[in-house]
């Protein structure tokens, strides 16, 4: 996770499978020859498989992609699944969607919302009495909308949970439990950002306590919500939450970390999960993952109200260097782009990252799953670079 972006992100998805044992790092010049899907006569395979293939030489062990455009769905692969063993990337493999699993507890807010058992203007404090307190936080001061936009100033807690900054330290502590009510206590040891409300800044301990607000108005935790209210009612069969499960299901590629510029990728591919929570915890497929943009957008999810709700964005201040023009609705990205712009939220942890975009009338979408996190500024912002010009691409293919 690149906490230069404060993300757990925009862009990625930390995963965990259990395997024998954490491979020994491997050195970054060793990513081996990009092993493509078999070709499909068409442009627009052409055009993705192109666009994987250049982001495979710029690092990525492997990825793939799933993009639909007015009905026609494509499928592309590039790289390796396993740097050890030289298999391809598994097409339509299981992931960590990092991130997008804000959208997924965004929109089951929404959803109480439009039931009338929660407003956006309720304060923390209604439900969550005492837990956001110290050090100048005041739960009282913060309202669910604060925290669904990233406007309510509280501090980041992945920037203090242990194990992301090293790979000895990310072994020693990646089997570990973390209670949500933990994760919001490490960024209560800090004086928030600001203000609630007077600025923007992405902020994970947000959803925690969002995921935390479902649970105190259901009864019930946010992923069993989630699953009742969008897993089943749209048939996505393999998207889950693991809790401690520290796998991914089969298929799927390994994961890579390069802790320090120029130096070994590591497999990150086993780790618990918990740590992220609400904030980014769900594993899923390409298939799954476009399913769940296309019908959000066109309004299967949501009421007109909650959906406006959703769509109302502010400018996402400190992304203004990555993304210029982003802007931040409820646990969605609005990024602007050739042609307009498109609705998007990535996932971005230790050695996965995903990246998505759909029209805003949900008839096109693009979803990328990447197995690698390259540490320095130049060499992840050239992979987000091409990532961000395939999204366009399929975004503002001619019909």
């Amino acid at each position: 996770m690149r906490r230069d972006l404060g993300r757990w992100g925009l862009a990625t998805a930390l995963t965990a499978t259990l395997v024998a044992g954490i491979g020994a790092p491997v050195a970054a010049s060793a990513v081996p020859t990009a092993a493509s899907a078999a070709p499909v006569a068409t442009g627009h395979h052409r055009h993705l498989q192109a666009a994987l293939d250049d982001l495979h030489r710029l690092g990525m062990t492997g990825v793939q992609a799933l993009a639909r455009t007015d009905g026609v769905t494509t499928r592309a692969r590039a790289g390796v699944g396993d740097l050890d063993r030289g298999t391809p990337v598994p097409l339509g493999g299981y992931f960590r969607m990092g991130s997008n699993t804000k959208t997924f507890v965004s929109v089951v807010a929404l959803q109480l919302v439009g039931e009338g058992k929660l407003s956006l203007d309720d304060t923390v404090d209604r439900w969550l009495p005492g837990v956001v307190a110290g050090n100048g936080n005041d739960g009282k001061a913060i309202t669910v909308r604060q925290l669904l936009q990233h406007t309510s100033g509280i501090s980041n807690y992945t920037n203090d949970l242990p194990g992301l900054n090293s790979y000895d330290g990310f072994l020693a502590h990646r089997f570990e439990h973390h209670e949500p009510a933990d994760l919001v206590a490490l960024a209560m040891k800090h004086e928030p950002g600001f203000a609630p409300g007077t600025s923007w800044d992405y902020s994970n301990t947000n959803f925690i306590l969002a995921g935390m607000i479902i649970e105190a108005v259901t009864g019930r935790p946010w992923d069993t919500e989630v699953r009742a209210r969008i897993l089943r009612p749209l048939g996505l069969r393999d998207t889950s939450s693991p809790g401690d499960r520290p796998f991914l299901p089969s298929p799927h590629a390994k994961a890579y970390q390069q802790w320090e510029p120029g130096g070994p990728l590591t497999d990150t591919t086993t780790w618990n999960v918990s740590a992220a929570g609400a904030a980014g915890n769900l594993v899923t497929t390409p298939a799954d993952l476009a399913r769940f943009w296309q019908a959000l957008e066109r309004g299967h999810l949501l009421k007109p109200r909650q959906m406006a709700q959703l769509h109302d964005t502010v400018l996402a201040e400190t992304f203004q260097d990555y993304i210029p023009g982003a802007r931040y609705g409820l646990g969605i990205m609005f990024i602007p782009n050739r042609c307009g712009g498109y609705w998007s939220h990535g996932g971005d942890v230790p050695g996965m990252s995903t990246a998505n975009g759909v029209s805003e009338d949900g008839s096109r979408v693009v979803v990328v799953s990447r197995s690698t996190q390259l540490a320095g500024d130049e060499a992840a912002i050239a992979v987000e670079r091409r990532t961000l010009r395939l999204v366009d691409d399929v975004i503002c293919a001619p019909a």
